[in-house]
């Protein structure tokens, strides 16, 4: 799977002491090697955000909320990222972006997110390459409320959610369920069988969907070592949930989300792009 980013990701928004910080991008390039992405459109964020938002992130300067701080380059930075995920979606890759996006409302930025990338990107597959059924899974250990909020209520795109609860953001527990939404609250400490467990029941709803494209908003904040949550995930479990997102649909696209353990972030990522590549191996063989 190829990994699309920039160089510029290490020095646009800047947050110092920030868990969601440039050194989260710093480490995974040290890495990897990856493609360059522009960044995405004012009218690409527009398909699922409100233009009061996107002035807002253009403008504002300081602390959004008590874990959002905005800076002169946030815009650029938040832009790019969307940037990264479309261009994951069109080359079939992985994006390795920051800020992450699942936590930004309609109108809101919320929770180190300002712009939904995963569903930016969704959109833009829809209205550019004209694919109908979209799927968004996931794994990242917080609930994307803003995913949900954006495409929750959309026929056409189904998101399915895999979070510790109760847990930030609040939402996403057993009864916001709906036609085109699953989620799968876990309790902290669970590890690699009860995860999978549940992944199982996400494979099922996913595939009777029947998605033309798969985006997933892959955050690796739910394995045991890292310092924001309480789920106890394998590293070997992310190459698993890889390698079976792999089999959900045609098109399959990663994006980043959280994963705030430096030393063992690019460990995880490469174990899920391992996944991915034995997955997408494994169906053309």
């Amino acid at each position: 799977m190829e990994i699309v980013s920039s160089p510029a990701f290490v020095s646009l928004h800047p947050t110092g002491a920030h868990p969601e910080s440039q050194a989260r991008i710093e480490v995974l390039h040290e890495r990897f090697a990856f493609v360059d992405c522009e960044p995405a459109t004012v009218a690409d964020v527009l398909r699922c955000h409100t233009r009061a938002l996107v002035e807002r992130v253009k403008t504002a300067r300081g602390w959004l909320d008590p874990d959002t701080l905005c800076t002169e380059t946030t815009f650029e930075a938040a832009l790019l990222a969307a940037g990264a995920a479309i261009a994951a979606v069109r080359r079939g890759g992985f994006a390795l972006a920051r800020p992450p996006g699942h936590h930004a409302e309609p109108g809101r930025a919320m929770g180190f997110c300002f712009f939904d990338s995963a569903a930016i990107a969704a959109r833009w597959a829809q209205a550019e390459l004209g694919v109908d059924r979209v799927a968004i899974l996931d794994w990242d250990v917080h609930h994307g409320n803003g995913t949900q909020a954006i495409v929750g209520d959309d026929p056409s795109i189904l998101y399915v959610s895999l979070h510790q609860w109760p847990f930030y953001p609040g939402s996403g527990g057993p009864d916001e369920q709906g036609e085109t939404l699953l989620n799968l609250p876990l309790a902290a400490g669970t590890g690699d069988d009860g995860y999978l467990e549940a992944f199982a029941r996400a494979e099922r709803r996913i595939a009777a969907f029947e998605p033309e494209l798969l985006v997933v908003s892959a955050g690796f904040d739910a394995h045991a070592d890292d310092p924001l949550a309480q789920l106890e995930l394998s590293t070997g479990c992310f190459a698993e949930l890889a390698r079976r997102a792999s089999a959900l649909a045609p098109r399959v696209a990663a994006v980043l989300e959280g994963g705030y353990n430096l030393a063992t972030l690019p460990d995880l990522v490469a174990a899920a792009l391992d996944g991915f590549s034995r997955g997408q191996s494994s169906q053309h063989s």
